[in-house]
């Protein structure tokens, strides 16, 4: 229900009938459940009140006077009857539409001001217009007025904490005012009140009845209810008496008679909204200043619907942080569940992919896009106990002879004892043929590889990789031309290769050395077959496909499948494809912590909504939707995880820097860009799950049993 909707209604009917009254109850009844019964605390009231009264309600504790007051400024409802205000029913209003009201039309004066203690007095004063969308410098503007007007000039950036009762009682009647205020709602003005301050407060409200302001106010004090015009006694739930007092009886009959005979009564609540304030203090006025205050009605500039949901959304954040640092310790316990699994899930996929590169880079020392023939029987085969000896160098040059081989090189092993002057060590000598490097992808430090001619020869040539190299020759000088005896077999140095890990990342401390295949064979081993040989596959042929047209090839010259076939992708994909699984199971093991530390912001946020109620009903009262309370606390849920995920991911990082460097190369941790994202991305959604259930009850909450706790 727009304002305008309210207020070009009210006009209208106002003109037509000139005796519309502000606010009209009939039959008003109000129930409270009281186990499987209830108890009347009203009992069929019937009341007018119109447009720049000022009524007290009194009545002793129980009579229903705050009870009356509560329905009045629409923060609770009746169980029966009728309400109206400026001619519309309020009885059907949802949630939404009684917000409204309370934002646009009232101003709450509460006994114990109601203040909110995180901000300072000029952001208290200030809440109602957020909500009401007005312009962010207008309403700065506008409540550094009325602060000022009230003798809080120079109050403007201290807390409630950092006020009197007095001040306290003043910034509370300039939020009421901020959007207008055109009913007051006072309950117990000067209850908390010493005398001096309770005389400024009620010349203050004086001030504002004198400017157009309808003020209701509820007081069980009957020499405080004489300053009133007009005075309804309630006892026991029912009105007892209504009578305008003896000290503003002129006052009142001209009040009735405007009410009830005026031919401009049309213009009533014109006149307030727009009414020029008086320039005297208004009777009983014990105020220094003879200053009227704002008049109720301003030319609020308003924000469209975006900037004000914006405006809100601000004003939330803003309250989130101020309720973060206010309980600092209890804050990082609650992020601590949030900090441990981001840093687990993250960790863990980082060391996932470092030792998967890790693997994938010892895999690659067997070659690019290369696939091995072995001999023998698969493994499992029973036939591999007759032994080996089934693999050929014909079987090599068979392959190497098809199009999807660039090149091939047949390899035979032998462990033997090498000697080199006074050094004698174990090593491995390969029997390797001359494409051995380009299809290893090895390089040489120094000399050169085998030529065809080494291999046609037999010639006994060696190449020594880094270990042989440190081992016989320290690791200094050119070994090139120097004899080692392999074995019984001398053989002269031709090179040297570069540093290379040995295959799967295991670095291997024996010395390697290399010599041509047939030298090997027929002048160490004396054999006619090879332990097996490795295809460099021509990189557009696909790998699978090439080691099925491999395995046809070798098991149509051998009739039986006696050999076995080892392709590098094939295992590079079968170990991308388990470390991923190992590294998904685990994340999802160390999501679990993220699910313990999302019940945990549950919790401590349902503490938060427990211990801040009263002020979820001040704002309630002061204007806010339920959708700017469920905002706030679930901006305040999602803060506290996304400010735990980030402190995941530098826990994250200073982990992985930890293994980097202290791991000794077995471990590395290689961080993932998508990991990190999803991390925060989890992060977030765990604070809008988890911090879905408390916002919502703290929007539910019913203004006047929030508005009751302390």
């Amino acid at each position: 229900m727009p304002k305008n909707d309210l207020l070009s209604s009210s006009s209208s009917q106002n003109s037509a009938h000139g005796k519309q009254p502000l606010i009209e109850i009939k039959n008003l009844v109000r129930e409270f459940a009281a186990g499987e019964s209830s108890i009347r605390v009203l009992h069929g009231l019937n009341l007018t009140l119109h447009q720049g009264e000022m009524v007290a309600i009194i009545g002793q504790s129980g009579s229903g006077k705050s009870t009356l007051m509560n329905i009045l400024g629409c923060l609770d409802k009746a169980t029966s009857g009728h309400y109206r205000i400026y001619g519309r029913s309020v009885d059907d209003m949802n949630s939404e539409e009684l917000a409204q009201l309370r934002r646009e039309h009232f101003g709450f004066i509460f006994q114990r001001y109601h203040l909110l203690g995180d901000i300072n007095a000029l952001d208290n004063v200030t809440v109602p217009a957020v909500y009401a969308g007005m312009d962010n410098a207008l309403r700065k503007t506008r409540a550094k007025e009325l602060l000022t007007q009230l003798g809080l000039g120079e109050k403007l950036g201290n807390r409630p904490n950092q006020l009197s009762g007095g001040q306290q009682q003043r910034v509370s009647i300039a939020r009421a005012l901020m959007n207008g205020g055109d009913i007051i709602l006072a309950d117990e003005p000067t209850g908390a009140l010493d005398s001096g301050s309770g005389k400024e407060v009620m010349a203050i409200l004086h001030r504002l009845k004198d400017a157009g302001h309808t003020i209701i106010m509820v007081t069980h004090d009957p020499n405080l209810a004489k300053q009133a015009e007009r005075v309804i006694e309630l006892k026991d739930g029912h009105i007892i008496a209504d009578y305008y007092t003896q000290d503003s009886t002129q006052d009142s009959a001209q009040n009735c008679a405007h009410n009830a005979d005026s031919a401009n009564g049309a213009n009533d609540m014109d006149k307030a909204k727009n009414s020029t304030p008086a320039n005297h203090a208004a009777p009983h006025s014990h105020a220094k200043s003879t200053q009227p205050l704002a008049s109720s009605q301003q030319n609020h500039q308003r924000k469209n619907a975006f900037f004000g949901f914006f405006d809100r959304l601000k004003e939330a954040f803003k309250m989130s942080i101020y309720a973060m640092r206010a309980h600092k310790m209890r804050t990082l316990l609650t992020m601590l569940g949030i900090i441990i699994g981001i840093a687990s899930v993250v960790s863990v996929v980082g060391l996932g992919q470092g030792s998967q590169a890790k693997i994938l880079e010892g895999i690659s020392a067997l070659g690019t896009n290369t696939i091995t023939v072995i001999d023998g029987y698969p493994f499992g085969d029973p036939r591999r106990r007759y032994g080996y000896d089934n693999l050929t160098v014909a079987d090599a040059e068979a392959v190497a002879a098809q199009p999807y081989a660039k090149s091939v090189s047949p390899q035979v092993d032998k462990s033997v004892t090498v000697r080199y002057k006074n050094v004698e060590a174990s090593g491995a000598v390969n029997g390797v043929g001359k494409d051995y490097l380009s299809v290893t992808g090895e390089k040489l430090d120094m000399g050169q590889g085998f030529s065809e001619q080494s291999i046609s020869t037999l010639a006994q040539d060696i190449i020594i990789d880094q270990n042989a190299y440190k081992t016989f020759f320290n690791g200094q000088g050119n070994p090139i031309g120097q004899v080692l005896l392999v074995g019984n077999v001398p053989g002269q140095v031709v090179g040297v290769l570069s540093a290379k890990n040995s295959s799967f990342g295991r670095t291997s401390n024996s010395p390697n050395l290399y010599m041509p295949y047939t030298t090997v064979m027929h002048r160490m081993l004396g054999t006619s077959h090879i332990d097996r040989f490795v295809v460099l596959i021509d990189d557009d042929t696909p790998s699978d496909i090439a080691e099925k047209a491999i395995s046809d090839l070798i098991l149509s010259r051998h009739g039986t499948d006696d050999f076995n076939i080892m392709n590098t992708d094939s295992i590079k994909a079968t170990v991308q494809s388990t470390t991923n699984t190992m590294t998904l199971l685990i994340s999802s093991i160390a999501i679990i912590s993220l699910i313990v530390g999302g019940i945990g912001v549950m919790n401590i946020m349902l503490v938060s909504v427990t211990e801040r109620t009263n002020e979820i009903g001040v704002r309630m009262a002061v204007g806010a939707r339920q959708s700017d309370i469920l905002q706030q606390f679930l901006i305040e849920a999602i803060l506290v995880c996304i400010l735990g995920g980030v402190l995941g991911i530098l826990g994250a990082f200073a982990i992985g820097e930890a293994i980097n460097r202290f791991g000794g190369g077995d471990f590395a941790v290689i961080y993932s860009p998508v990991s990190i994202v999803a991390a925060f991305v989890c992060s977030t959604l765990i604070g809008v799950i988890f911090g879905f259930l408390p916002a919502r009850n703290a929007a539910r909450l019913d203004p006047v049993e929030a508005l009751a706790r302390n």
